[in-house]
């Protein structure tokens, strides 16, 4: 996953260093050579355009990692959104499992959820003021307080409920 997130950051900055790029000036071409110049805004174009559409989702903006107890504070305790904090470890297969699966799970949502990512063995400091004595723990959250939690892995259909509930309540 840190490589996926990792190639659409590059992709993205590429992408916008490559739209700023000049195109042709009428004073640096002649009118012949400006039709067959690589660098015209109908190239650039298709050079943007994959032949197949890329993936681009909106869960990428409200699924975060936590940085630190400031930040947990700011991006989930006094979130707007309700917020599912999904407490991990980079050792744990069943945590590697239900991840992807939370993603989708939030992204059907449409940007009405957050998530945030916690890692256990950076952040004990969290885990421990949370009760977290086993992981994956998902902990959902709305105005700072805890709504809900559970332990373990979950199906994607309990998952989308146990979200829906989140949103319903």
């Amino acid at each position: 996953m840190a490589t996926r997130l990792l190639t659409r950051r590059v992709w993205n900055v590429a992408v916008k260093d490559f739209r700023r790029l000049p195109g042709p000036t009428a004073t640096s071409l002649s009118s012949s050579s400006r039709s067959s110049s690589l660098n015209t805004s109908a190239h650039r174009q298709s050079l943007l355009s994959p032949s197949r559409p890329l993936f681009l989702s909106s869960h990428r903006c409200v699924s975060f990692n936590v940085q630190d107890q400031d930040d947990f504070t700011k991006r989930v305790i006094n979130s707007d959104l309700p917020v599912l904090v999904d407490f991990y470890a980079q050792w744990c297969g069943p945590c590697k499992i239900l991840g992807p699966r939370l993603e989708k799970a939030i992204a059907k949502q449409e940007g009405r959820v957050a998530m945030a990512k916690v890692d256990i063995d950076e952040h004990t400091d969290l885990a421990i003021e949370y009760g977290v004595s086993a992981v994956p723990t998902v902990i959902a959250m709305r105005g700072g307080d805890v709504i809900d939690q559970f332990v373990g892995i979950k199906d994607e259909d309990q998952l989308d409920s146990f979200v829906s509930k989140l949103i319903g309540q």
